[in-house]
């Protein structure tokens, strides 16, 4: 069974008693009896009822804890992002479910229409809330979702048609990704993480790289070519057709679309059309890496419609993030910041 947003869902399990879990617990059961018939959430091993437990079971939702045996026939099952696909907790779910996704993919699915994906080992806040922050500045309604608070099916149930959905996606999220299709998709650095739960570094870059999996034909990817990673993601997206913005603060790369520094200055170029933003030092991020994330989010921006004069207005006034690199002020001549 393939989950849509017209289709009927059936009996579903939902993996995890955290933030995520209860959100989707909570979205599925708002869909009884129309298009679900039944939410089940396992909390896992270590869960044990409580004031959460009690509030889902008033609104409707089944409740079990104290294991990762799931039992009866599923036609779906929603994992949490902490649970890796390795682990017995998720096999039990493949053993009983038609099918196991995770919450990104099961919220793409039910509103397909506008979305962006950010990943990459580092910088991935930063980019969201700049590239949210770039398209409002050019009167889009865009939200940012995903592992930087808002879980995307919070997001979904509270937001109408129309929003875009910058995601910021882990490899967790996007490992249990099939059908997850996003307008355009960044991918920043990849460098060792995680490996406790991908187990490889093979791994762990392929499921970053699940962000571009279904791009069509012409669909932006802005993806580094600064690390021998991205590079190799960067000509795979290439020969399946996407439109790659090759992203470089250590050079100008070559081709029709790229982001880079020139001396101090932001460059996007689009289409062979190169145009100058913003000095790095007009920023109010600090360091090169954030000129990088600031290259990304413009070249979504720019992409999605924003205009020329918008994206420099919303580079030069994106505030820093707290605890990165956020400037804390100035002490007898030493500049102090929040890192």
């Amino acid at each position: 069974m393939t989950v849509s947003s017209q289709g009927h869902l059936g009996d579903v399990a939902v993996l995890g008693l955290g933030r995520t879990g209860e959100a989707v617990a909570r979205y599925l059961q708002s869909l009884v009896p129309d298009r679900v018939d039944s939410v089940t959430l396992f909390g896992g091993a270590s869960s044990a009822p409580g004031e959460k437990t009690l509030e889902l079971e008033r609104a409707g939702v089944r409740v079990i804890t104290g294991t990762e045996e799931l039992t009866g026939s599923l036609d779906l099952a929603v994992a949490s992002p902490g649970i890796p696909d390795t682990s017995a907790f998720f096999l039990s779910a493949r053993s009983h479910a038609d099918e196991v996704i995770g919450e990104p993919e099961l919220a793409w699915r039910e509103s397909p229409e506008r979305w962006v994906a950010i990943t990459g080992t580092n910088g991935k806040t930063t980019t969201t809330s700049l590239t949210t922050h770039l398209l409002r500045q050019g009167g889009l309604d865009a939200e940012s979702v995903g592992n930087i608070g808002t879980t995307p099916t919070e997001a979904l149930a509270a937001r109408g048609g129309g929003t875009w959905f910058v995601a910021e996606l882990s490899s967790f999220q996007l490992a249990t990704t099939r059908l997850f299709h996003p307008r355009a998709a960044v991918l920043l650095n990849v460098t060792p993480d995680h490996l406790e739960w991908h187990h490889t570094m093979e791994a762990y870059a392929a499921a970053k790289e699940r962000a571009f999996a279904n791009l069509a034909p012409g669909e932006l990817a802005v993806v580094s070519v600064d690390d021998a990673y991205c590079r190799a993601v960067a000509e795979r997206a290439a020969a399946r057709g996407a439109r790659v913005c090759r992203l470089s603060v250590e050079g100008e790369p070559a081709g029709d679309d790229a982001a880079f520094l020139r001396g101090d200055v932001l460059v996007v170029r689009r289409g062979g059309v190169e145009r100058e933003l913003v000095a790095a030092d007009e920023l109010l991020i600090f360091g090169r890496h954030n000129a990088e994330n600031a290259l990304a989010a413009a070249a979504v921006a720019l992409e999605l419609g924003v205009g020329v004069q918008d994206v420099r207005d919303g580079l030069r006034s994106f505030s820093p993030i707290e605890h990165r690199i956020e400037p804390a002020g100035v002490v007898g001549g030493v500049r102090f910041v929040n890192d």
